[in-house]
């Protein structure tokens, strides 16, 4: 059921975003991944920020581990699923 058509399409080697700004999300493995774009028509965007699940997924640890033992606090950190790569951006 797919229709007929080209499968490739040739994209410039620079592409320059409109004026404004964009959001897009993303359903990834450990949750929504969001990218946010501010551009002022330049070659590069103005602004560049990257939402990564695993950072957001940290926000219940404070609450989580309220009196809970050090030893607890590795079972609470694994069971959160997060990737320390991602939440050092």
């Amino acid at each position: 059921m797919i229709p007929a058509g080209p499968v490739a399409v040739d994209i410039p080697l620079a592409l320059r975003p409109p004026v404004g700004e964009a959001y897009g999300r993303i359903e990834s493995p450990r949750g929504e991944l969001g990218f946010y774009v501010v551009s002022d028509g330049g070659p590069a965007p103005f602004r560049f920020h990257i939402r990564s699940p695993s950072y957001i997924n940290l926000t219940p640890l404070r609450d989580l581990a309220i009196g809970a033992t050090v030893a607890d606090a590795i079972v609470i950190l694994g069971s959160i699923d997060i990737v320390v790569g991602e939440v050092d951006r």
